[in-house]
């Protein structure tokens, strides 16, 4: 296989000034060990997990309540117990902000799509999260009780979020553009304590008022001590819930309930496109030291940076963004629709506020692309160090597109991991080359292998993505997974301890990766198996294909048609596409792969999360019922998912 070109290299002025050079030297001094590249550092981040995650709790100057007895007591798969006896606080390091700082120093910047923004000090943010905590302890809020929170992306959200976790009580969130099912599928497993709530949210210009979903979710909680309203929309506090103002009333220093490492930070929740939602329950430890690497050592982010990621509070990167805090960065919030009033608009906010590093979606990246947008030659972007990159693989052309119009001045940090996780196991690293197409390296820490058939490791193959040895930020438990068994179901079944993640995965013997999509998406034809993202990376090139989606009909008793379903550009002829794509599949992928047939569609299924429903869509195909197959609270449009529908058995019935 031929090595892709190299669409940027980092200078030897960066890798000297990177905090994973200096990490590097100080795990050197620490063990007496030579780390002259990123392999050597990452071969010794997994084969020594307690010499490098204890080397990094020290480098990162964890503050211990109790010191633990020791780095890793157990290394069993699930099961493993880190830095045992050890007490701390993850709200106590956001508020350090990376050591002695000027209080007048931003912290968070708050904006929305129309416009709106508000700088925050670090004085501020202390104080204003001081009031919060004290607006929990009234509410009765204690260690290990649960706090819920319907809301955007606004300070709100961030400033309840600290005065949770200073409590050593447990955060979770829904954004509120989910349906009420959708979040009482999730809170009602978690028993929460207090619900915070807006009233509404504005998207694409439009107000949508959630007092109706707030009401059914009250319901649904009757065990509830607190409800706090938050006015987005202007209206008053409902009977029987008190206003932020009010909760935020009395000013407080914030106080630092230490707590154990293991114990409860969050709860984050799978996709529920199946079944009820998974509720993943993070630790408060494990979490910190997690963010700190990806942050300071991957990111190559501390004070003076400016960080941004766009999510919303229902999705895992939100909780990724406000760990920007942990290592000083100024955290930038936006909330709103990233294409209004049309797909500059992100680009806009990196240059107004001289972001360093930006991160999207894969798909943002590929709409911006088909749009023809060209940043670098309408903004001063040349303050954009990094951009991000998740969701869903990034094809080659994305890469293309951030190298020619957003800058060559750009590191490309395409990265994949998950909710499961809260991190990504693949990404970037400051001292590494981007690779066009690729996924730099395997995370310092993740022990992250490609498997065969044979549960034996591949390189230059695709095979299942797995974890060979723990991370801190594994999941402690599932919320009422009360023997482990759904815990272990989940991930260690398929190969008994060791965690298998999903995905398939090549590695090179560069040690870049490739995610090649969902191992339970594979595209099996004649023998010839290939992951979905490596379908997608050739269809999505074709001129006049915005977005696509394929299933592979095959069942058990033989093979079956493979349907590719296209969004079309503006103007785009169906025919003409098809016959362009189908020719490129031929020549570039094999001719096994070639579609039976191409559907437009206007626009693919996707989850809240922004995950294509592929899965789903071939169990509907196949003749499983529509509502056993899928939950419509887990869609992020259901009457797309409608229109999709029926194009897709429209054209299965003119077949």
């Amino acid at each position: 296989m031929s090595t892709p070109e190299i669409c940027w290299q980092p200078s030897a002025e960066r890798i000297e000034q990177a905090n994973m050079t200096k990490f590097a030297a100080f795990l050197a001094s620490r063990t007496g060990r030579s780390f002259p590249d990123y392999g050597s550092l990452w071969d010794f981040s997994v084969s020594d997990l307690a010499g490098f995650w204890g080397g990094l709790a020290e480098y990162a100057g964890v503050h211990w309540h109790e010191r633990p007895t020791e780095v890793l007591a157990d290394a069993s798969m699930p099961g493993a117990r880190w830095f045992p006896g050890g007490t701390l606080n993850y709200a106590e390091h956001a508020l350090d902000f990376g050591g002695d700082r000027d209080p007048a120093e931003i912290a968070v910047i708050e904006t929305d799509e129309s416009g709106y923004e508000r700088q925050v000090s670090i004085g501020d943010l202390r104080a204003m999260v001081g009031a919060a905590e004290a607006g929990l302890v009234r509410m009765g809020v204690g260690a290990g009780d649960r706090v819920v929170a319907l809301a955007p992306n606004r300070l709100e959200a961030l400033v309840a979020f600290l005065a949770t976790a200073a409590l050593g009580a447990v955060w979770s969130s829904c954004s509120p553009d989910f349906g009420a099912l959708s979040v009482i599928d999730r809170f009602t497993q978690i028993s929460p304590k207090v619900l915070i709530a807006v009233d509404g949210y504005v998207y694409g210009g439009k107000e949508f008022d959630t007092s109706a979903t707030v009401a059914t979710l009250r319901e649904a909680l009757p065990d509830l001590a607190g409800v706090v309203h938050i006015p987005a929309l202007g209206s008053s506090a409902p009977a029987g819930a008190i206003s932020w103002a009010e909760f935020t009333a009395q000013a407080a220093e914030p106080r630092f309930t230490p707590v154990e490492f293991a114990a409860p930070l969050w709860v984050l929740y799978s996709s529920g496109t199946t079944g009820l939602p998974k509720p993943i329950v993070q630790s408060v430890g494990g979490i910190l030291l997690e963010h700190v690497k990806m942050l300071r050592l991957h990111q190559d982010l501390g004070p003076g940076d400016r960080f941004f990621w766009f999510s919303t509070t229902g999705w895992m990167m939100w909780n990724y963004l406000v760990g920007g805090l942990l290592v000083g960065a100024t955290v930038v919030l936006y909330d709103g629709n990233p294409g209004t009033p049309d797909l500059m608009t992100l680009w806009r906010l990196a240059a107004k506020h001289r972001i360093g590093t930006v991160g999207v979606s894969a798909a943002f990246i590929h709409a911006c692309r088909a749009a023809g947008l060209t940043p670098s030659d309408e903004l001063d972007v040349s303050c954009v160090r990094v951009v991000g990159s998740t969701g869903s693989p990034l094809s080659a052309a994305g890469f293309d597109w951030i190298m020619e119009h957003i800058g060559p001045q750009v590191q490309i940090a395409s990265v994949s991991g998950g909710t499961d996780l809260c991190t990504a196991m693949v990404g970037a690293a400051p001292t590494v080359p981007v690779w066009r197409g690729e996924i730099s390296v395997r995370a310092l820490g993740a022990k992250v292998e490609a498997y065969d058939t044979a549960a034996r490791p591949v390189v230059n193959e695709v095979g299942e993505l797995v974890l060979t040895a723990p991370m801190p930020s594994m999941p402690v438990f599932l919320w009422g997974d009360a023997d482990g068994s759904r815990l272990r179901s989940a991930y260690f079944e398929y190969f008994p301890g060791v965690w298998r993640h999903g995905d398939w995965i090549r590695i090179t013997d560069r040690g870049s990766v490739v995610i090649e999509g969902r191992s339970d998406a594979t595209l099996n034809r004649g023998g010839v198996r290939m992951g979905t993202a490596e379908f997608y990376r050739v269809v999505e090139d074709v001129d006049g294909i915005t977005d696509s989606l394929v299933v592979d009909t095959s069942t058990p008793d033989g093979e079956g048609d493979l349907l590719l379903f296209v969004v079309l550009a503006d103007g785009a002829d169906v025919a003409t596409a098809a016959a362009e794509v189908k020719s490129a599949i031929r020549s570039e992928l094999s001719p096994r792969h070639v579609p039976g047939q191409v559907i437009p569609v206007p626009a693919v299924p996707r989850t809240l999360n922004g995950k294509k429903c592929e899965v789903p869509v071939k169990r509907i195909l196949a003749g499983a019922d529509v509502a056993q197959s899928i939950s419509r609270d887990a869609l992020a449009d259901p009457a797309a998912f409608d229109a999709f529908l029926a194009a897709a058995r429209a054209a299965r019935v003119g077949a």
